[in-house]
C-alpha cells in the first residue's frame, strides 16, 4: 500500500484534522492523550510529524508571536491531499475487513 499510515501516525493525522487551524504541537498533544487517556511524548509526536512531512503528509507553517509563549510562535500543521487519500485509503480497508470478520461488537 502506497503511503501506509501507522496507528499512532494515524491519530495524529486525524487529531490535526479534528483540530483545524488550532493544530499545533501541544494541542495535538493535549488532544491525543485526552482521547487515547495514555501518556505520550512531546519526543515522540515531534518524530511522527517529522516522519509524516517526509512523507508528504503535512505541511507547517509558522503563527504570529505571542506573549503567552514570551513571543515565540507556533508551529501550526496542516493535512496534504495525499494524507487525506491516505486516511481515505485506511478507513476503507478497516471498513472492510470489519465487514468481513465474525466479530459482533456492540456497545455497552
Amino acid at each position: 500500500m502506497k503511503g501506509h499510515i501507522g496507528e499512532f501516525e494515524e491519530l495524529v493525522l486525524l487529531t490535526i484534522a479534528t483540530l483545524g487551524d488550532q493544530a499545533y504541537g501541544v494541542a495535538v498533544l493535549e488532544d491525543i492523550q485526552q482521547r487515547t487517556q495514555r501518556k505520550t511524548s512531546i519526543g515522540a509526536l515531534h518524530s511522527t510529524i517529522t516522519r509524516l512531512d517526509e512523507k508528504g503528509f503535512v505541511t507547517s507553517y509558522l503563527g504570529e508571536p505571542t506573549n503567552e509563549r514570551g513571543g515565540r510562535r507556533k508551529r501550526f500543521f496542516q493535512l496534504t491531499a495525499s494524507a487525506k487519500q491516505a486516511l481515505f485509503d485506511m478507513k476503507t480497508l478497516r471498513d472492510e475487513l470489519w465487514e468481513l470478520s465474525d466479530l459482533k461488537l456492540y456497545a455497552q
